[in-house]
C-alpha cells in the first residue's frame, strides 16, 4: 500500500530517503530551506534513476514513474496529506524541536513525524511536540537505497502503532527495519563502539600499529574494513564526536572510554579520506596502503605446546622437536587464550626468553599473528616469524597483549551485543541482523559469540579485567548467564 511520504533536508540523507520511497512506490514530497537544494536533490534523484535505467535493472516506463513520484516543495504547507514526514536537517536538537513545532500544524493528527537522527534522543525531540506520541526515529544509513537497514526507534511516550506503522512503511521498502531503545547510540553506532575502542587501546598499549591493527581484523579476521580504515572513511571528527557522545551518555562506562589518540589528531585536521589523510595517506581518493616487511631469513627449530592446532604442526613439519629442555634451542611455541606470553611463560615454567605465541583465533589460512614478550630474544621471534611464513602466507608480529590484537577485539565485540541485549536495547536478532547489515561485520556479535562459545569469550574478558586491571573489560550478565547455562547467546 503506497502512501505520501515527506522529506524534509535535501542533503545526502534526505535525498537518499527520496529516492528509495519513491522507488517502492511512494508519492514523496521534498522541503528544504534552501530551494536550489531542492531542484539539486531532485536533480540527483533523477540521475540514480537514469543511472539504472542504463544499467538495464530499471525499465524505463518504471524509471520515469519514479521520478514522477517525487514532488518538489516550496513551502512546508505542502505537507499536508502525508501519512509520515521524515526530517533529515542539521544535527542539532533545536534546529529538530523547531521544525517539528512548525510541521505539526501544518500536517494531520495521524501523520507520523520522523526523525533521522543518529545521536540525539527521541524523546527529547519529541517533547517539543504538543503529541509526542506519534514522533518516533527512523534512522537511515548512507548510502540510503544501498545500505538495506534502518532503525525505528520509539521515545518514552511514542505510540506503539507508529513503530508497528514505521516498521512495515521500512519493510515494505525492501530494507530490513530493526527496533531500538531510545538509548545513547541507539542500536548500530552503540555496537560499533567495540571495533573502534579496542582498536585505539591496542595502538595505545604499544602492541601493534594501526595498519597492524587493520591487517588483523581485515585479512585474520574477516571484516571488510579495519578500524582505522572505517575511522578515515567516516571522518574522524564525525566518529570522534560520537565516540565521546556515548561516553557521556553512559555516564563515563569504562567500556566506551574514547582514546587519547584522537584529540591530537583532530587538531592536525587529519580527519580521513575528505581531508586527504587520516591515519592513511590518500592519493586521487585512494588510500595507500604501507609496505609491510617480508618474513625474515632465519633458520631453526620449535617446540609446540599444547594446544597448537594440527595446521600449524603439518606447516612447521620437520623444525618441529620434541622438547623444551636443551636452553640453546629450540623456540618455544604456544598457543594462548586470554593471556600473554609473559604470564603464560611464568604459569608453565618455560624459558620467556624463548618463548612466543601463536593465536588459534583467526584464520590460518589468511595471515596470522605471532606475539612475544618483553624478555623474548629477537633471534626467537625471528625463527618463529620465518617458520609460520614458510607456505608464503602473511604473519603479523605483535607485542605482548593477554588476548593477542582479534581475541581482544572480538570479545569486546561479543560483550557490546551481549550488553545490548541484557539493556533491552534490541532483541538480539535485531542486534545481529543490524550489526551484519549495517556494519558488514561477517556475522552479528551474538552470532560471533556462539561460534567460539560463550564459556571461551568469558573466559577471555575475564583475564583480559584481571591482566590489565580495567573495568572496560568487565563481562556483560547477559554473556555470562548463558555461558554458566550453556545457552546460545541468541537466545532470548
Amino acid at each position: 500500500m503506497s502512501a505520501v511520504v515527506g522529506v524534509v533536508g535535501a542533503g545526502i540523507m534526505g535525498r537518499g530517503i527520496v529516492q528509495l520511497f519513491a522507488q517502492a512506490g511512494h508519492e514523496v514530497r521534498l522541503f528544504d530551506a534552501d530551494a536550489d537544494a531542492v531542484v539539486a536533490a531532485v536533480g540527483f534523484v533523477g540521475s540514480m534513476i537514469e543511472r539504472q535505467m542504463a544499467k538495464g535493472t530499471l525499465s524505463a516506463a518504471d524509471g520515469a514513474a519514479v521520478t514522477a513520484r517525487v514532488r518538489p516543495c516550496s513551502a512546508l504547507e505542502d505537507l499536508a496529506g502525508c501519512a509520515v514526514v521524515i526530517e533529515a536537517i542539521v544535527e542539532r536538537i533545536d534546529a529538530k524541536q523547531a521544525l517539528f513545532r512548525e510541521l505539526e500544524p501544518r500536517v494531520g493528527a495521524d501523520c507520523i513525524l520522523a526523525s533521522n537522527t543518529s545521536s540525539l534522543l527521541i524523546s527529547a525531540i519529541a517533547s517539543a511536540c504538543e503529541m509526542p506520541e506519534r514522533v518516533a526515529g527512523l534512522h537511515f544509513f548512507n548510502p540510503v537505497p544501498l545500505m538495506k537497514i534502518a532503525e525505528v526507534i520509539p521515545g518514552v511516550l511514542t505510540d506503539p502503532a507508529v513503530t508497528a506503522r514505521l516498521v512495515d512503511l521500512v519493510e515494505r521498502a525492501g530494507h530490513r527495519a530493526v527496533t531500538a531503545a531510545d538509548q545513547p547510540g541507539f542500536l548500530i553506532n552503540h555496537a560499533g563502539r567495540a571495533l573502534y575502542t579496542e582498536g585505539l587501546r591496542l595502538v595505545e598499549e604499544g602492541v601493534t600499529d594501526f595498519v597492524g591493527v587493520d591487517r588483523i581484523v581485515r585479512e585474520a579476521m574477516g571484516f571488510r574494513m579495519g578500524p582505522f580504515e572505517l575511522l578515515d572513511l567516516t571522518g574522524l571528527d564525525v566518529s570522534g564526536a560520537v565516540m565521546q557522545s556515548i561516553y557521556e551518555q553512559f555516564q563515563h562506562d569504562p567500556r566506551y572510554r574514547p582514546s587519547p589518540l584522537v584529540p591530537p589528531r583532530l587538531g592536525a585536521g587529519l580527519l580521513g579520506r575528505k581531508t586527504g589523510r587520516g591515519f592513511y595517506a590518500y592519493s586521487d581518493g585512494e588510500r595507500v596502503e604501507p609496505a609491510e616487511a617480508p618474513a625474515p631469513d632465519a633458520a631453526g627449530t620449535i617446540w609446540l605446546g599444547d594446544g597448537v592446532g594440527q595446521e600449524v604442526r603439518a606447516l612447521l613439519g620437520d623444525a618441529v622437536v620434541d622438547g623444551p629442555e636443551d636452553p640453546s634451542q629450540p623456540a618455544l611455541l604456544l598457543a594462548l587464550w586470554g593471556e600473554d606470553v609473559s604470564g603464560a611463560a611464568v604459569r608453565l615454567g618455560l624459558d620467556p626468553a624463548r618463548c612466543v605465541a601463536i593465536d588459534p583465533l583467526t584464520d590460518f589460512a589468511r595471515r596470522r599473528t605471532l606475539m612475544y614478550s618483553p624478555a623474548t630474544r629477537p633471534e626467537v621471534v625471528a625463527v618463529g616469524h620465518a617458520l609460520l611464513a614458510r607456505d608464503g602466507r602473511k604473519v603479523s608480529v605483535i607485542a605482548d597483549s593477554a588476548g593477542f590484537a582479534a581475541q581482544r577485539i572480538l570479545a569486546m565485540i561479543v560483550n557490546t551485543g551481549c550488553e545490548i541485549a541484557q539493556r533491552g536495547i534490541a532483541a538480539p536478532a535485531d542486534i545481529d541482523d543490524a550489526v551484519r547489515i549495517g556494519l558488514g561485520y561477517p556475522a552479528g556479535p551474538l552470532t560471533l559469540g556462539d561460534r567460539i562459545g560463550a564459556t571461551r569469550i568469558l573466559a577471555i574478558l575475564e583475564s583480559l579485567q584481571r591482566i590489565s586491571g580495567d573495568p572496560r573489560y568487565r563481562p556483560s550478565q547477559w554473556l555470562r548467564r548463558r555461558a554458566l547455562l550453556g545457552m546460545p547467546l541468541t537466545a532470548s
